[in-house]
């Protein structure tokens, strides 16, 4: 297994920002898990920007870390599922493509359904080791539809999950308020909703999963390509999460 954490330096993120300060204790006791779609033999969702492909199982990895190293410096414990340990943060608009993604280290299956359990049992074997009260997992997805249809960033809890419904509220609001803010005319228009996804069934810590966008439209794919906005995803989530932690 690649090495979690040492003391305030998380090589995982990248040379450039491994270390961070714990600026804040507005997450202590809080355990996160968090999940990049795909990975491995898997890219996900492939999309076209300036004649290169733009593959999700890479803007969804850049986006967890920037969340994770936003959580770590708020004093929470974080894991990172999928690991890739050559590519940290990356800020350019295409990221290079690779197949070197594991699962905590260990080789991601090709199979959708063992890929999948793969890393739901990552996350359950950790899920009962940690002691703590608040254990969250973040599941984070690029969507694929007609290249016309721009979607805002829209949010799914398990079926029947209270908490997780309150937690993908709290991020639905969050997103909600920084777009009146930044673009006061613009609107938002992510849902919320109950889905029998996979990794939400069989996972045991209440869980939100977001999808950030199309990949093939040329509006969302700004949101993906801009490094700026990639951390900007990663900034309102880890504010919702603070919310939701302080509601606990």
């Amino acid at each position: 297994m690649y090495a979690r954490k040492k003391g305030n330096y998380e090589p995982l993120l990248g040379k450039k920002y491994a270390s961070y300060a714990v600026t804040s204790s507005s997450l202590k006791g809080a355990v996160f898990y968090l999940v990049s779609g795909h990975g491995g033999p898997d890219p996900g969702c492939i999309g076209k920007y300036q004649g290169k492909e733009l593959h999700e199982d890479e803007y969804a990895y850049d986006i967890i870390l920037r969340l994770g190293r936003e959580l770590l410096k708020r004093g929470a414990k974080v894991y990172f599922i999928i690991q890739d340990k050559k590519d940290g943060i990356r800020n350019q608009a295409v990221l290079n493509n690779s197949k070197r993604e594991t699962c905590m280290g260990q080789e991601i299956p090709l199979n959708q359904v063992a890929r999948l359990q793969q890393r739901c049992d990552a996350i359950n074997r950790l899920y009962r080791k940690d002691k703590s009260r608040y254990k969250r997992a973040v599941f984070i997805h690029v969507d694929s539809r007609a290249r016309h249809n721009q979607t805002d960033v829209y949010f799914y809890h398990a079926p029947g999950s209270s908490k997780g419904k309150r937690l993908a509220k709290e991020v639905q609001r969050t997103f909600r308020a920084k777009y009146d803010r930044h673009q006061p005319n613009r609107g938002f228009d992510g849902t919320v909703s109950e889905r029998n996804l996979f990794v939400l069934r069989k996972t045991n810590p209440v869980g939100v999963f977001l999808e950030v966008g199309n990949i093939q439209n040329a509006q969302d794919q700004k949101r993906l390509v801009i490094a700026d906005n990639r951390q900007a995803l990663a900034n309102w989530i880890t504010l919702a999460l603070e919310k939701d932690f302080r509601k606990k």
